[in-house]
C-alpha cells in the first residue's frame, strides 16, 4: 500500500461560505484555517496547498465571550520609535471587522510560502453581502 500524495495540478478547488454572525471568533478561526489548509479533505498534504477559497460574510457581528471585547487588545507596529500602538477588540469591530477575522486566522496557518498562498485565499466581508455569487460558494454549518 502506498501513501496518496496529492500534487498541485490535480487539486479541485472550491469556495466555501461561513457565516460569522454570533459565533465564537476563536472556533470559527479553527474551521477557516483548516479549510484554507485543506485539513477538512481526506486529499490533505501537508506541503501542498490542497484547501478551498474561503468567503467569510458578517464580520461584524462575530462573537467575543466574556470581557473580550474591552480587554482584548490588537497591536500593531511600523517600525518607528513610537510607532507602537494598541487598541480594544472594540475599536477594530466599529472601524475594521475583518481584521478580527484575518489576524486570528494567521495565527492558525504556517508561516512561509505555503502559508501566505493558503491566507490569499481568504476573503473577509463586514456585512451579509459578497462580490462571489457566480462561483457558487457552499454554506458551511457551525
Amino acid at each position: 500500500m502506498k501513501t496518496y500524495l496529492a500534487k498541485a495540478g490535480e487539486i479541485e478547488r472550491k469556495f466555501v461560505l461561513f457565516d460569522a454572525a454570533d459565533v465564537p471568533l476563536g472556533r470559527l478561526a479553527v474551521k477557516i484555517a483548516n479549510s484554507l489548509r485543506g485539513k477538512d479533505r481526506p486529499t490533505y498534504t501537508p506541503h501542498v496547498d490542497t484547501g478551498c477559497f474561503v468567503i467569510v460574510i458578517n464580520a461584524e457581528k462575530v462573537l467575543l465571550t466574556g470581557a473580550k471585547d474591552e480587554k482584548k487588545m490588537y497591536e500593531s507596529f511600523s517600525g518607528y520609535r513610537s510607532g507602537h500602538k494598541l487598541k480594544k477588540a472594540s475599536e477594530i469591530r466599529a472601524k475594521k471587522p475583518e481584521l478580527m477575522i484575518r489576524e486570528a486566522v494567521w495565527g492558525m496557518l504556517p508561516k512561509g510560502r505555503l502559508g501566505r498562498a493558503q491566507y490569499a485565499k481568504l476573503k473577509v466581508y463586514a456585512g451579509a453581502e459578497h462580490p462571489h455569487a457566480a462561483q457558487n460558494p457552499e454554506a458551511v454549518k457551525l
